[in-house]
């Protein structure tokens, strides 16, 4: 950035207001470009709401560097793509520990500024010098540093300080090393000794620090790694004690290259779990390769917020904003109906362009070992888990009370009234509360324990609609007047 004197205008894009999506909130972890951030220590192994694109990047940094910063996905599928709002993002990416010190190199300064020619470089850390090294120059006295709009630092000379004269100087900084970045930050774990959390590990703090409710969990860019899916997938159940949610999980589109093949790596490398999606391939937007599982867990969120926020419709067949699927190469692949049915059948989501690109497939990666429809159709698992995770929160303040008729009358009366809404927009079949004294004999009722049974009937989409076509003839005769 040049030395600023005067007047300036700078024009702005119009901030649009993110849809609110709060029944499909995804926790999504990753690395981020930390360095453009306000403060980039203060953005490591935490939960962080973001809710607009601004934010993103005064919390995370944001640039088009899709490869070294995975997070990047996630804002870009969101805000840029679907426009939705808030997620969590989690940051593993530390500039304590991901770094790397470059030692003292000598800078032209061309015009009163001078490029430090190199992408995540941590401005607090860079020191200027004189050509020579024995003059250290003082930060907004002699100089000021910004990055310019490619994420390089500019130093700026200021012509009345020390080095106002100068016509190079000598630099030296850390710079980010995501490639230092490993699947074992990415599943993290509890360190014993600072008594903290880190990595995936930290979705047991996301509703206690947010107070926003998990849905999706997805790592776009590392999910194809074996070890990192079956974390999400195990951390996916009883989160807090009680609320589960789906994981969002690609298949390796390095390697996976071939449709015929992609059925027997997902076998093979486990993505089976009852509450994981798997998608395949990557997808182009705006000339980007994303990682699908970012696009899929934006478009899920959009489907909610596009029905009042129950999670009652299926994401397949709508819409989505890209232009290809492709390989992790960028190349091309064309999926045709039959072909991506066949995906389907093995418990694949991937996307067609059928009537223009749609998100295609109805299957949990259970399928088709599991067959029914509570555990198969992605609408009615997230339909089940969110029942279920909306009772917890809205009974919560019910515990410790009184364990008598009145406690227990009021939250079947309750509940089922919920119930009678839901269904009567036809968002549910029907569900209803019910309590037994067979289930609940007086030694529990004492001990502080009260049992109820709940159903629930979601309707099922509908994945196959067939008709029978046949030739009349006799239509044809009647058109022409005969018999």
């Amino acid at each position: 950035m040049s030395y600023q004197h005067g007047i300036e205008v700078v024009r702005k894009k119009s901030p649009v207001e993110a849809i609110r999506s709060l029944s499909a909130i995804q926790v999504v972890f990753g690395t981020a470009p930390i360095h453009l951030s306000e403060d980039p220590a203060a953005a490591v192994n935490k939960p962080m709401v973001v809710e607009s694109l601004e934010e993103v990047k005064a919390k995370f940094g944001y640039n088009d560097d899709f490869e070294k910063y995975t997070l990047n996905h996630s804002t870009f599928s969101n805000f840029e793509l679907f426009n939705i709002a808030p997620l969590v993002f989690v940051n593993v990416l530390d500039p304590a520990v991901h770094k790397t010190a470059i030692p003292s190199k000598t800078v032209p300064i061309v015009k009163g500024t001078a490029l430090i020619d190199e992408e995540g470089v941590l401005l607090s850390s860079v020191v200027v010098k004189s050509a020579d090294a024995a003059t250290t120059y003082e930060k907004n006295k002699d100089y000021v540093i910004s990055f310019n709009d490619a994420g390089k630092p500019v130093i700026a000379v200021v012509p009345s300080g020390a080095a106002g004269a100068a016509t190079e100087i000598s630099v030296e900084y850390t710079k980010l090393n995501p490639d230092a970045v490993t699947e074992e930050d990415i599943i993290g774990g509890y360190d014993a000794q600072t008594g903290k959390y880190s990595g995936i590990e930290l979705i047991r703090n996301v509703y206690p620090q947010t107070s926003l409710l998990p849905a999706q969990l997805l790592a776009p860019g590392w999910s194809h790694k074996p070890n990192v899916a079956a974390v999400l997938s195990a951390k996916s159940e009883k989160i807090n004690g009680g609320f589960n949610v789906i994981n969002i999980l690609d298949v390796d589109s390095h390697t996976v290259k071939k449709r015929e093949d992609v059925p027997t790596w997902k076998a093979e490398n486990g993505y089976t779990g009852r509450n994981s999606v798997v998608l395949w391939p990557m997808v182009k937007a705006e000339g980007k390769k994303v990682w699908f599982s970012a696009v899929a867990a934006a478009r899920i969120a959009q489907t909610d917020a596009d029905n009042e926020g129950v999670p009652f419709k299926s994401p397949s067949n709508k819409p989505l904003p890209i232009e290809a699927t492709v390989l992790a190469d960028g190349t091309e692949v064309l999926l045709d109906q039959p072909d991506a049915n066949v995906l389907n059948g093995a418990g694949i989501v991937t996307a067609t362009n059928f009537g223009g690109w749609k998100l295609w497939g109805n299957n949990m990666a259970c399928y088709p070992e599991l067959k029914d429809p509570e555990d198969r159709f992605i609408s009615i698992v997230r339909m089940i888990n969110w029942w279920g995770n909306t009772f917890i929160l809205a009974y919560a303040d019910k515990i410790d009370d009184p364990g008598d008729k009145k406690l227990i009358q009021n939250l079947v009366d309750a509940e089922n009234i919920r119930a009678n809404g839901f269904s009567g927009k036809g968002q549910i079949a029907g569900a209803e509360i019910e309590y037994r004294e067979s289930m609940n004999p007086i030694e529990n009722i004492l001990d502080g324990k009260i049992v109820f049974i709940q159903r629930i009937g979601a309707f099922a989409p509908a994945e196959n609609i067939k008709t029978y076509l046949e030739f009349d003839r006799d239509l044809v005769a009647k058109a022409l007047g005969g018999e």
